[in-house]
């Protein structure tokens, strides 16, 4: 009987060196599962190699970290293979072949030893849990019940790339503002600390007091002189522990997805983004046959907030006892009414994940119109905030000098 070792399963890249079937000397590189394999192929294709050897990577902060973005990539490339009719074992490898992340590449090539050795998608999917949560097997597990892995695929890709559209829609609304709040900063910092000193040392040979907003950001200027780094140590340290704080803390985390729930516009774009998440998983596991109360399970998680968590768990409580699904969404009270009357409609009609969907499509379109909204509305409130930041710093260190021209 045949063993497997982890050595020939794992394709890598080598580099060879050797001479074609005219004598001519060649160099290139090549995927293969080993140096005796790479030589026997070069072989029939006429090369003689001399020298085969494996390609090093170099790779200064590690192995690239695996986004959420990468299995959305990973899905929807999987969906395209098995629509086309391709095998499953042969998909995984022609798409590993074209994927840019090496971390991905190498789970991709595992899923596909776990195939080979006998396991179904589903099972080699749990054996990485940290990529592919219980809501992603399930359905890929229930696909393959069905005989319609492809379909399901489809759906599962449909549903990543909506949801990681969605997570970057929001931080497009949070980075841009941050971005040039810190623009600001700096350039604050650096005027007081370079620009105003100079001034200061001007303004000593007037020999005249100086306008109290003058006398102000020289004030300003020579506390953060004189406590720059620690200021800076301490807005160092507080990220850190705040970091540490929210990675470590259910409480943390709890807190802040309140109060981001609770902040004007911010709070907005986010309940809406909830909802959409809500009603995006529950159509897709519910259009794939998934129970009910289980579908709900699977919500909770997929919602992103804490109070929404909260909710969805009571909700598969209610319905559990036997209530209708509308009305255990609208007990929680943190449900609109759009998403209500669309839900209680799908239930009277048996086309449940259908209405769930247009509930889906259109709070996501909503997110999408109140960002663009929010970045037109800040653009020019940012602009006002660093025209009188800046100009208020220039014109205290001018001010002194308006007056001397008076007073001459």
């Amino acid at each position: 009987m045949a063993t497997k070792t982890a050595p020939q399963k794992k394709a890598a890249t080598f580099v060879y060196e050797g001479t074609d079937r005219q004598g001519k000397k060649i160099r290139g590189e090549t995927v293969g599962k080993g140096p005796a394999l790479v030589r026997a192929e070069l072989r029939k294709q006429g090369i003689s190699a001399k020298k085969v050897t494996k390609k090093r990577e170099i790779n200064l902060g590690g192995k690239k970290k695996i986004k959420p973005l990468d299995i959305a990539i990973f899905t929807r490339q999987m969906a395209t293979m098995m629509k086309a009719g391709v095998p499953l074992v042969q998909a995984f490898e022609i798409v590993a072949d074209g994927l840019e992340n090496p971390s991905m590449k190498d789970v991709v090539l595992k899923l596909k030893s776990e195939v080979e050795g006998g396991s179904n998608f589903a099972s080699a999917l749990r054996k990485q849990p940290l990529l592919f949560d219980d809501l992603y097997c399930s359905l890929i597990d229930a696909g393959e019940q069905s005989g319609a892995l492809e379909v399901m695929l489809d759906r599962v890709a449909l549903y990543k790339e909506k949801s990681e559209a969605l997570k970057l829609k929001i931080k497009k609304a949070i980075k841009y503002p941050i971005s040039v709040v810190c623009v600001a900063i700096v350039v604050t910092v650096i005027l007081l600390t370079k620009v105003v000193p100079t001034f200061q040392e001007l303004f000593e040979g007037f020999g005249a007091e100086l306008p109290a907003f003058t006398q102000f950001v020289i004030g300003l200027s020579e506390a953060l002189q004189n406590n720059f780094f620690s200021i800076l140590i301490s807005l160092i340290a507080f990220g850190v522990i705040f970091n540490v704080a929210r990675q470590r803390s259910e409480a943390v985390r709890n807190m802040i997805d309140r109060t981001l729930l609770k902040l004007p516009i911010v709070g907005d774009i986010t309940f809406k983004a909830t909802v959409a998440r809500y009603a995006r998983t529950l159509a897709t596991t519910f259009s794939a046959g998934v129970p009910l109360i289980e579908a709900l399970e699977a919500c909770a998680g997929a919602t992103g907030n804490v109070v929404y968590r909260k909710a969805v768990y009571q909700i598969k409580e209610d319905v559990t006892t036997g209530q209708q699904l509308q009305f255990a969404m609208r007990s929680t009270g943190v449900f609109p009414a759009m998403a209500l009357q669309m839900t209680a409609i799908g239930e009277e009609s048996g086309a449940l994940d259908a209405m769930l969907e247009k509930v889906a499509v259109y709070y996501e379109d909503e997110v999408d119109n109140a960002v663009d909204g929010l970045t037109s509305m800040m653009e020019p409130l940012i602009m006002s905030v660093l025209g009188v930041l800046i100009g208020g710093l220039i014109i205290a260190m001018y001010l002194p000098i308006f007056q001397l021209g008076q007073v001459v």
